[in-house]
């Protein structure tokens, strides 16, 4: 089965949901213009990265229910233009908040909600301060156009995500996400680091990789952070076939033979030789 895939990438307007919910419907527009099947938004895309700083004014971004207008927009949106769209949400479950996904399919219906497993936490990132660690565990989401497994940002540095999620049975992996600049040090440039690790991931897991990233300065009390930008594809292989500046505003697409990368990967042969009897000290650190 051959598929096409598309990553985006745009600024955020602070403080407006409304206009973030157009700038990011506009940029799905442009996808399906391209013949996209799946297209991937930015991590929390409806708002600014409110995770710069510590203030619980932002809580009231979470959402409590499935049954609210982005979803509405977006089931309506999907059904219609026969797309899979991943929605990152902020989500409040009784007294918890997760930082949250639910993929919704070509049909107009909502998956399973996914909540991010990895929480980070430093100057500039305070998420901890926001979310409570995923009780979810992977998944990975059948659709009409594959198996797509989905991890949130700061899922990607882990290698055991991508691994699980390839095991799961996920022919694509995507990561909506937020990185840019270290506001405590200006000369710190994670964007190589950034891509390498989930070219990694690609290359381990003969699969393709897509992430979205966001762009601009974003400023709350003085705490300022630029996103990277530079949102990027990757083939089967880890070779980055598609990226996106720094700065700019938009998509990039590609089409991918499913069942020839399935092939390639069985052929690979590094899941026939995997040694799980051996990978038990992982999980006695």
């Amino acid at each position: 089965m051959k598929i096409k895939v598309a990553a985006s990438q745009f600024q955020t307007i602070k403080g407006n949901i409304k206009e973030n919910i157009n700038k990011a419907i506009n940029l799905a527009d442009q996808a399906v213009a391209e013949g996209v099947n799946i297209f991937l938004l930015q991590e929390l895309f409806q708002s600014e990265y409110f995770c710069s700083t510590q203030n619980a004014k932002f809580f009231d971004y979470a959402i409590s229910s499935l049954d609210n207008e982005l979803f509405s927009i977006f089931s309506n949106y999907c059904k219609k233009n026969n797309i899979v769209i991943p929605i990152s949400f902020f989500e409040k479950q009784g007294q918890n908040y997760f930082n949250s996904l639910i993929v919704i399919d070509s049909h107009g219906e909502l998956s399973e909600v996914y909540r991010k497993s990895h929480i980070p936490d430093g100057p500039g990132y305070n998420e901890k301060f926001y979310f409570t660690p995923g009780n979810t565990g992977f998944k990975v989401f059948k659709t009409d156009f594959g198996n797509i497994g989905c991890g949130i940002c700061w899922d990607q540095w882990f290698p055991e995500c991508a691994r699980s999620m390839t095991l799961l049975g996920a022919d694509i992996l995507l990561y909506p996400t937020a990185i840019g600049s270290e506001p405590h040090d200006p000369t710190i440039n994670s964007k190589l680091h950034w891509q390498n690790v989930m070219i990694g991931h690609s290359a381990a897991n003969q699969i393709p990789v897509i992430a979205s990233n966001r762009v601009g300065t974003e400023t709350e009390k003085n705490i300022s952070l630029t996103f990277y930008g530079s949102s990027f594809i990757t083939d089967h292989m880890g070779n980055i076939i598609k990226n996106m500046d720094e700065k700019s505003e938009g998509i990039i697409s590609q089409e991918f033979d499913l069942d020839e990368i399935k092939k390639y990967r069985q052929s690979w042969g590094n899941f026939r030789d995997r040694r799980p009897d051996l990978y038990k000290k992982i999980c006695d650190f």
